[in-house]
């Protein structure tokens, strides 16, 4: 696979999983743990800390967007953002040890975290050392 064709593959692959923390997020922030139907009406803590918890999920996810322009020179940026993303499914997967099994949903969203995103990571990171070795620079450079 060519360097361009790579990258516009993993362009396309991240702006169609963006849309998850960016749909998700939003609608947490707009309507809060309304979605988990079935779920008790929350107290008002709870649901207050649920949309600030959204809300950075919906950063998260801009900020997967705001690495898509020049994705070979956004490192620092993608995997700021990745690794907000593993340590979350992280805490997803503590609390799947403690607690128990959550809905498919959950699931499915702790294997984008903890496989999907750093296999994305990767993508990126080998997408910048070709980048890099091509245009002969030394060190990564970052925007």
């Amino acid at each position: 696979m060519t360097f361009t064709s790579s990258k516009r593959l993993l362009q396309i692959v991240v702006t169609a999983l963006g849309l998850v923390p960016v749909s998700v997020g939003l609608y947490g922030v707009m309507f809060g743990p309304e979605f988990l139907r079935g779920a008790a009406v929350p107290a008002v803590d709870l649901d207050s800390h649920f949309r600030y918890l959204s809300g950075i999920f919906l950063g998260v996810g801009l900020m997967f967007y705001a690495s898509l322009y020049e994705i070979e020179h956004k490192t620092l940026l993608f995997r700021l953002a990745a690794g907000l993303v593993v340590l979350g499914g992280v805490a997803r997967l503590a609390s799947l040890l403690t607690i128990g099994l959550p809905s498919a949903g959950h699931l499915v969203g702790l294997g984008l975290e903890l496989i999907v995103v750093p296999l994305l990571a990767y993508w990126q990171g080998r997408l910048a050392a070709t980048y890099r070795e091509r245009a002969q620079l030394p060190f990564a450079q970052s925007k």
